[in-house]
Order: structure tokens, then sequence, then C-alpha cells
């Protein structure tokens, strides 16, 4: 019986345990769906639809940057986000992949 080799690209490894992390939270979720929703939108309005307080969504609005599964900008005083949709492609063909579907 011949031994398969595994070699695993710890970049491509790392990146995607943050994304899977990013995008493994009920609130998360509903952060992205929300955003989803409006398009681009600022962290006030995230927050007072929501009913979430400001620094939770900013923690959570954090990690879903950091995983790139979110973009930033300021406007004026705001923070305005909207959604990386290339970055949610690839980590559904993932998961996909990964099932087998």
């Amino acid at each position: 019986m011949k031994k398969t080799k595994v070699i695993f690209d710890n970049e491509k490894l790392d990146f995607s345990c943050e994304l899977m992390r990013a995008l493994a939270h009920p609130l998360r979720l509903r952060i992205l769906e929300f955003i989803d929703g409006h398009g681009k939108i600022n962290v006030n309005k995230i927050y007072n639809t929501l009913r979430i307080e400001q620094s939770i969504t900013s923690q959570h609005l954090k990690i879903l940057k950091m995983a790139g599964v979110v973009n930033s900008s300021k406007e004026g005083k705001f923070m305005i986000y909207d959604i990386n949709y290339p970055i949610l492609e690839r980590a559904e063909r993932a998961v996909n992949n990964f099932l087998g579907k």
C-alpha cells in the first residue's frame, strides 16, 4: 500500500482558517446579511438597526475585515462597510468542493 503525502501551503491554510472562523459566527452572518441587503452602509446603521452594542459590532466587523470578507472606507466621520463578494465566492467553492458538491 502506497502512502499519500499531503503538503499544505501554510499561508493558504492560515487564510482559510481565518475566513471560516469569521463566517462561523451567527452574529457575523446577521451583519453580513444586513450589509448585503443595503450595499454600502455605515456602522451606525448596522448596530442601531440590528440592536447590537457599538463595541460588539465593531469587534465583529474587525474580524470580518481581517478575513477579507468586508471592505471599509471612511466617509466624513463615518466608517462605511461593503461585502467583498469574490472572497465569499471562494469560500463557497471551497466548502462545496470539500462536501463533494
